[in-house]
């Protein structure tokens, strides 16, 4: 049965707006959206919070640099984000930022209660600090002398700061995860806190002096407070605490904290020991979630490799990258990003599997009942087996889905979409209707076929929240689009007989990979040539040559081709594997009209 007053609370981090976000971010984002539609769909009262860090040395100086206030130049990312989240259907119900007054007024009073009560100090503290990552280390969480979660430099900081006594709460921390072995999510991370509590955790750097962009320490002003701890408390301020006691009681504590793994140690020690310290209690459950990953290794802005969701979204649609974002996120497992991937999945799984099926069942209720949904008479086994897999179908996607296992929660559901297509292979609707007395036994066929496709949709409606209304639009199956239960896709039969179905467009086209690389390489040849023109119209205008020094700083490699192959179904194309040093690279290149693949190799 459907829930009913129940409260959810899910949060993904906030995000730090030193630049534009990409596809990274939208990973969370999305799955945290999918999540919350889902216990919506159950019946749950959902507060879902997302927003923005907005303090620390990182931006002050990247203001500094575009000589900018460091609020005027997170004003316009900000903008840019809310947009995103516009885009890609984010139902959240508030959105935070750190500058916000209401923040500062909580950090502030949370702050000067831990000092009351004797839990900050003031001391002196000398360590190294990771700018890029806003976050101290000791000599020894060091990795070849560079920060362990970034690999940049870091550097030495000494400076008179106060400190949080984390150390007083490591045990009872420790005590509380291994009494409750689903507070921190997957257990291979569960794994790697417990170690890391246990080989000792140092009292935490809580402000700075060095910068001032950040909420004064309240008793102190010379100090702010130190980015992640105001950073954290986000997910008390965005619920009420300190100001509507009600509402904060209604959500708290957090059902799931979404995040990356390499923020985990923040939200799975750090915040859990500030809670501590507050007497409040602990979130139900801490998830970590993979990477997504390219090629090349880790997305990110420093290597220049991110990939804007905006883009992918005007190109592709926002169902079918949100079903990809999900669908890559295996159980806690980094996920992978290409192009190739991505055309792939839509191809297979949108275009070829569940668009072939809802075309194909509509296209036959037309011809043969007139557009109407006919209605069902005795089923047979091959039914019953059909009908046997859409309950487990529901069941195994709802309990995928509570554990947060996303991927597998839409396997399931491509499994029935599978099924179904099996269905109409093995029944032959088209040898049915050749013979007027199995009129009745096409109708069924048909009728279980709607069943499965409403099914279906319900179930993948969290993570391609229009694809409801666009399949109704031809197949006539839901009410009230609205209010879709999850529930519903539990029961069989809830399709009304006599119901309108129309020709409508394609769902998802299939998009041609021959096509696809060719544009790619005229939109490559058009920028070469842009810029080609633009450095000519420099050197015309200036009448200037660039110096030796300006050469020098240029960082030109030579690559050994090691393996070379032709591109299917694209004449001009060649796909190219290099090798740079230690690390290879594939290279996709229109000289196939130039080259044989033979000549290439070495």
């Amino acid at each position: 049965m459907m829930q009913k007053n129940k409260n959810f609370y899910i949060t993904t981090p906030i995000y730090y707006p030193s630049d534009n976000l990409h596809i990274g971010h939208a990973y969370t984002t999305v799955a945290a959206d999918c999540i919350a539609r889902f216990k919506r769909m159950q019946g749950y009262n959902i507060f879902y919070l997302t927003g923005t860090d907005e303090h620390g040395q990182k931006i002050e100086k990247a203001a500094i640099d575009k000589n900018m206030t460091p609020q005027a130049y997170i004003d316009d990312i900000v903008s840019n984000i809310r947009k995103l989240w516009d885009t890609l259907l984010i139902t959240h119900t508030d959105f935070i930022r750190t500058t916000e007054q209401r923040h500062q007024e909580v950090v502030q009073e949370i702050f000067q209660q831990v000092y009351d009560q004797g839990d900050i100090y003031l001391s002196e503290y000398e360590g190294w600090y990771c700018l890029p990552c806003e976050t101290f280390f000791t000599e020894r969480q060091l990795v070849n002398g560079k920060c362990p979660d970034c690999e940049r430099e870091v550097q030495l900081l000494k400076e008179e700061s106060y400190f949080f006594k984390m150390s007083k709460y490591a045990h009872r921390l420790l005590d509380h995860i291994n009494e409750h072995p689903d507070f921190i999510q997957p257990e291979s991370r569960r794994n790697e806190v417990i170690n890391f509590i246990k080989s000792g955790l140092d009292d935490l750097c809580v402000s700075r002096t060095t910068f001032k962009w950040g909420i004064p320490v309240p008793f102190n002003e010379k100090h702010v407070v130190y980015v992640w701890f105001d950073a954290l408390i986000n997910y008390l301020t965005g619920i009420g605490y300190a100001s509507d006691q009600q509402l904060f009681n209604k959500y708290w504590p957090a059902d799931v904290h979404l995040m990356a793994k390499d923020i985990l140690r923040f939200h799975a020690i750090i915040w859990p020991i500030m809670l501590m310290a507050l007497n409040l209690p602990l979130p139900k459950k801490v998830f970590a979630h993979g990477w997504i990953m390219l090629e090349g290794g880790k997305m990110s802005k420093s290597k220049g490799n991110v990939i804007d969701p905006r883009i992918l979204v005007e190109k592709y649609g926002v169902d079918a990258i949100r079903y990809y974002l999900v669908k890559e996120m295996s159980f806690g497992q980094d996920g992978m990003y290409s192009e190739d991937m991505l055309v792939n999945r839509i191809n297979s799984d949108l275009a070829n599997d569940l668009g072939n099926l809802i075309s194909r069942t509509a296209a036959m209720i037309m011809k043969y009942f007139n557009g109407q949904i006919p209605k069902p008479l005795k089923p047979g086994s091959i039914d019953e087996e059909l009908k046997e897999t859409a309950e487990k179908t529901f069941q195994d996607a709802t309990v995928k889905l509570e554990k947060l296992d996303f991927s597998a929660y839409l396997i399931s559901c491509t499994r029935l979409i599978s099924r179904a297509n099996k269905y109409i292979d093995e029944t032959e609707p088209w040898r049915l209707a050749k013979d007027e007395k199995q009129k009745d036994r096409l109708g069924t066929v048909l009728y279980n076929l709607i069943e499965c496709i409403r099914i279906a949709i319900v179930l993948m409606a969290p993570t391609m929240p229009l694809l409801p209304e666009r399949a109704n639009k031809q197949l006539n199956i839901f009410d009230n689009i609205q209010e879709l239960t999850w529930q519903s896709a539990g029961e069989w039969g809830i399709s009304t007989p006599g119901n309108q179905v129309k020709k409508g467009e394609i769902l998802f086209p299939r998009i041609d990979f021959q096509q696809m690389e060719e544009k790619k390489l005229a939109d490559l040849n058009e920028q070469v040539n842009k810029t080609h023109n633009a450095a000519v119209d420099q050197t015309t205008n200036e009448k200037e040559y660039i110096s030796i020094d300006d050469f020098a700083r240029l960082d030109l490699r030579v690559a050994e081709i090691i393996s070379c192959e032709k591109m299917e179904k694209a004449d001009k194309l060649l796909i190219l594997r290099v090798k740079i040093g230690e690390e290879e690279r594939t290279i996709v290149s229109g000289i196939a009209q130039h080259y044989n693949p033979e000549q290439l190799i070495g």
